[in-house]
């Protein structure tokens, strides 16, 4: 899903952050790799355009883009950190072949889930968010 630069100084101002270069850049990457990168990926993408943004700030915006809910975070089995500017429910799909993940949209799902653990109810648990990640192979990734 790609974002207009309007929309994206948008959404920095919306979570109460000030529209900076850097965050503009790092947020625009995440919505044009639409790929749940990792932020060496990211800071690889905009060194292309914003050659004089360190590595570590990437590193440093990631975090505050995480802590103002415009960005999750999103681990691998491989212990690789990847970043998801998609905020609306959803679940992903992950092949550790090839590490590609991708969104898994069902409200069904989703609705099932809920119910399930509203029945359960946990000991000494609240719940705020479920997520699912299908762990398997795409049927395209190379062997």
């Amino acid at each position: 899903m790609k974002l207009g630069s309007e929309e994206i100084s948008q959404k920095l101002k919306n979570a109460g952050m000030k529209v900076t270069p850097q965050r503009h850049a790092i947020l625009e990457a995440l919505y044009s790799l639409n790929s749940h990168p990792t932020a060496e990926n990211i800071a690889e993408y905009i060194h292309r355009t914003y050659p004089g943004i360190a590595t570590g700030t990437v590193y440093h915006v990631l975090d505050a883009l995480v802590q103002n809910g415009l960005v999750q975070r999103v681990k691998t089995d491989k212990d690789a950190m990847r970043y998801d500017a998609i905020m609306e429910k959803h679940h992903h799909i992950y092949s550790a072949r090839t590490e590609r993940i991708e969104d898994y949209f069902d409200k069904e799902l989703d609705d099932l889930l809920l119910s399930y653990f509203q029945k359960k109810k946990l000991p000494n648990f609240d719940i705020d968010k479920i997520t699912l990640q299908i762990n398997g192979a795409f049927i395209d990734d190379s062997k």
